[in-house]
């Protein structure tokens, strides 16, 4: 732990990996080796180490189960955050490479039009900055704006946190909640437990992972990581 808040991220991995060989089920060592990893930028080791945390922590009822929750979403934002980034950066390459092929073009048609007068070749030319505008045009259309409304759709939304599902388990009422969020609303609440929106008796063993929405959940913040920030 003191390496991990000195910034010794080798030495914490080194650390930790010689854990996992003598406990490979160590939930600690999972979620402190995400931790090293993501300032190393090895995103997807990163998120493969929160997520095995996040499976060991369900299976033992640790209390760190909030803390590892968000160690998730934030792997998987910064994951897409460099995705992203790259994707940018290799869109602008094209655009670029693509725009100076059409200029070497225009050049070579403009030399070639020896006999076309200036009347010709201007008309040559304008023909030539047209096409590399529309070219250009359409690389801005398919650039993502900043300014587009980014939407989370509300199935995806925890009603206790108000922060986006990564792990939904239902209620017998067929509520569905973000298991961090109502284990921990529950234990708050433990000489009363209830549902905290229909207000219905509630226990912890009453609650079962919802499949289909955790999957739909990960699906939509592979394609759109900023939510992990909602």
């Amino acid at each position: 732990m003191a390496r991990l808040k000195l910034k010794q991220w080798e030495s914490v991995i080194a650390d930790c990996d010689a854990c996992l060989k003598l406990s490979p089920h160590s939930m600690k060592a999972n979620y402190i080796l995400s931790q090293a990893h993501l300032p190393l930028h090895n995103y997807q080791d990163a998120l493969d180490y929160a997520v095995k945390a996040h499976e060991l922590c369900v299976q033992t009822g640790d209390r760190s189960l909030p803390n590892i929750t968000t160690q998730v979403l934030r792997c998987k934002k910064e994951k897409w955050d460099d995705q992203e980034k790259r994707r940018e950066r290799q869109t602008s390459e094209l655009e670029r490479e693509v725009v100076r092929m059409m200029e070497r073009e225009r050049d070579e048609a403009l030399r070639d039009a020896t006999d076309a007068g200036d009347a010709g070749l201007q008309d040559i030319d304008a023909e030539w900055t047209a096409k590399i505008d529309t070219v250009r045009g359409i690389f801005e259309k398919a650039r993502p704006k900043e300014e587009q409304r980014r939407v989370v759709p509300d199935w995806a939304i925890d009603d206790i946190s108000f922060g986006f599902m990564l792990d939904p388990v239902i209620t017998k009422s067929g509520k569905s909640y973000e298991r961090a969020s109502i284990l921990e609303h529950l234990k708050r609440n433990h000489t009363d437990p209830r549902d905290p929106l229909t207000r219905d008796p509630l226990q912890i063993s009453d609650l079962r992972p919802n499949l289909d929405l955790k999957q739909a959940c990960a699906e939509f913040l592979d394609e759109n990581g900023w939510a992990a920030d909602w």
